[in-house]
């Protein structure tokens, strides 16, 4: 694998599939170009009906550092892009099949998802989605075509005057919150059944193939299930689109969303799980067999130990931000090091019970903060290099084995970015300059968090100290 960039090319049906949506959508007034940055944030702009060919033709212009900016949308200092390099533009150009309404805007207006590439042609090598293009690549070298769903846990949330907490069901009849966990109980649905309902429409609307709902392990948590697509770029696509979606609903019913990793101390953090399977150029699931471990071939055991002996140096992206680690501890379903198993939700890589022909992976580790395109592209690139190395993934746990809290993963901010800025697997699939990039500017937020003085400092040290 090498660091030089292949040229792009511009999808022919493109144009075709503009036409097609205006000829259903004739008084769409705007449209939005969106592009996720390296914290996952979607940025973009707004155009009007004079400019929607220019991202299904030869491109629209688009600031080159809107993809590498901090979650508060600022430039790095070190990252020499932005404000060192004069901010050039780059092209943006619509991903075929993202072309959908915005359903809660106040005048009719359609967004598409944005690929980005240089002025030549060749992909922008700070695109989250050429990331992992590129990454994906091996595989299909290998003829091998990953199949990805991810499940994605929220807070619906809300400020009492004072402070944020979960968003709770009253006791029927009265303005009392409802106290306990109550996982799974229908009550917490149909409390939030308008918020679900709209939801639901802006999904039917969008094209994003969501699932199963239910409430979730803690008050105001929930989780909606999308399901399983061919192409893992689709996949990213419908998670940030789901993403996008719930606040929209949310702020449609009087509420906020947020998928922060572990927005309340004391209860269930948040998290992305991604799901994967593998098939061959015939359809069939490589996955699906028998080794000496279980229902599951060597393909399986190989690729869950190349993603247990990469997880280390990929927590700085499984985990974004400084919240993100408060996610990992006791008893919380958030897995601390690299373990396996089938039909065990305490292990990093879990088997679900599934059919042969759904034998999957589920990677339990990312926060619901994380950059699915990212995040993806750490899953598949552990992945492959564990199929091409043959990578023995060590002990299995069995099902219902209690698992002792071991924690070898670096789960505070500053460990996990001196393990990535070390790792020896990443930058052969990120491409040296992004890994070295992402590190520059994942190691600089964290300083700019550290150095400010929050009310915490006072509340702790100002008396005592």
């Amino acid at each position: 694998m090498n660091d030089n960039n292949e040229e792009s090319e511009l999808p022919e049906n493109t144009l075709h599939e503009l036409n097609t949506y205006l000829e259903a959508h004739p008084e769409t007034r705007f449209m939005e170009l969106l592009a996720p940055d390296m914290v996952g944030v979607l940025r973009g702009k707004r155009i009007d009906s004079d400019d929607f060919h220019k991202p299904f033709g030869n491109g629209v212009n688009y600031c080159a550092s809107s993809v590498v900016l901090d979650t508060k949308g600022a430039c790095f200092e070190n990252a020499g892009y932005g404000w060192d390099d004069g901010d050039p533009d780059v092209r943006g150009l619509a991903v075929p099949g993202t072309l959908v309404p915005v359903p809660w805007a106040t005048l009719p207006t359609a967004q598409v998802m944005l690929s980005l590439d240089n002025l030549d042609g060749t992909p922008y090598f700070m695109d989250p989605r050429q990331v992992l293009k590129r990454t994906l690549q091996p595989l299909y070298d290998m003829g091998l075509h990953p199949v990805m769903a991810t499940e994605l846990e929220f807070y619906l949330v809300e400020h009492d005057g004072r402070k944020w907490r979960p968003r709770v069901s009253r006791i029927p009849g009265s303005d009392i919150r409802q106290t306990g966990l109550q996982f799974a109980v229908f009550e917490d649905l149909d409390d939030v059944d308008v918020f679900l309902t709209d939801l639901d429409s802006i999904c039917q609307a969008q094209n994003i193939p969501a699932g199963a709902a239910l409430s979730e392990y803690a008050p105001g948590q929930f989780e909606v299930n999308l399901h399983h697509v061919d192409d893992p770029l689709l996949a990213c696509d419908h998670a940030l689109m789901l993403k996008r979606a719930v606040k929209a609903a949310a702020r449609s019913n009087d509420l906020a969303a947020t998928f922060m990793a572990k927005p309340f101390a004391g209860i269930a953090g948040s998290g992305l799980h991604m799901h994967i399977s593998l098939l061959d150029e015939d359809g069939n699931n490589v996955f699906a067999g028998e080794s000496k471990d279980g229902p599951w071939t060597d393909t399986l055991r190989h690729a869950i130990g190349g993603m247990a002996e990469t997880m280390a140096e990929s927590m700085a992206v499984f985990a974004i931000n400084a919240n993100s680690y408060r996610r990992y501890g006791m008893n919380s379903y958030v897995p601390s090091t690299p373990n396996w198993g089938p039909n065990h939700r305490d292990l990093a890589l879990r088997i679900p019970l599934s059919s042969p022909e759904n034998t999957r992976v589920e990677h339990r580790v990312s926060g619901a903060d994380a950059n699915p395109f990212l995040a993806a592209a750490a899953v598949f690139a552990g992945l492959h290099h564990g199929i091409a190395n043959k990578v023995e993934p060590g002990p299995m746990i069995q099902e219902r084995e209690k698992v002792d809290d071991i924690v070898t993963l670096p789960t505070c901010w500053p460990l996990a970015l001196d393990v990535f800025d070390k790792g020896a697997v990443l930058p052969r699939y990120f491409g040296k300059q992004y890994h070295e990039l992402y590190g520059i500017c994942r190691r600089e937020e964290f300083e700019r968090f550290q150095s400010e003085v929050t009310d915490r400092d006072y509340e702790w040290y100002l008396r005592a100290v």
